[in-house]
């Protein structure tokens, strides 16, 4: 008994060491940015490994770990921003789009094992989700305080310009999942 509870332990210690883990390497990757409307990042890289990787609860857990150190204030987004100013703002949707991000590759990987297709699809599908939520997030903010704004031209501003650059960091964060996942789940 005093030996399966010992193991328990372990696996929840190592639970929250790797959860800890892929919180830095969001904070670090957020740091990695061009500037421009929306910055191009390696944050959804990081995510997309992260999920990947740990699955829904934990990679999901590690994604809401990392907004709540910036909610707090802590400069862990893009341009070392911090606060729940960060989070209300026009981008602050993107970031909150993370979490469905994490989620929908967590689950397939739950569900479906880490196939390239199952990992492909559900990257490119869980960024879509992120897109939606953070243009209509941009969308209905920058209409509220601003006054109208065709969506499209948000899409123009704030989709298409990422539409390479993250197949680029989906395409990249596959085979570092399908490598490292290898050593990982021996």
């Amino acid at each position: 008994m005093s030996e399966m509870k010992n193991n328990k332990t372990k696996k929840r210690l190592l639970d929250m060491c790797y959860i800890s883990l892929f919180c830095a390497v969001i904070v670090v990757c957020s740091w990695v940015a061009i500037p421009l409307t929306v910055s191009v990042t390696l944050q959804t890289f990081a995510i997309c490994t992260c999920a990947g990787l740990l699955g829904a609860a934990k990679g999901t857990l590690s994604v809401v770990l990392y907004i709540a150190l910036g909610a707090v204030g802590l400069p862990v987004f893009t341009g070392f921003k911090g606060g729940i100013g960060a989070l209300a703002g026009n981008t602050g949707g993107y970031i909150i789009g993370f979490i469905f991000t994490a989620l929908i590759v967590g689950l397939a990987v739950d569900l479906f094992g880490r196939k390239t297709s199952v990992l492909f699809i559900s990257m490119s599908l869980g960024i879509m989700v992120c897109y939606l939520f953070g243009s209509v997030w941009y969308w209905f903010l920058y209409t509220s305080g601003t006054g109208n704004i065709a969506f499209t031209y948000i899409l123009m501003t704030c989709v298409v310009p990422f539409l390479i650059p993250d197949a680029v960091k989906i395409i990249l964060a596959v085979i570092i999942v399908k490598r490292v996942g290898k050593l990982l789940y021996k």
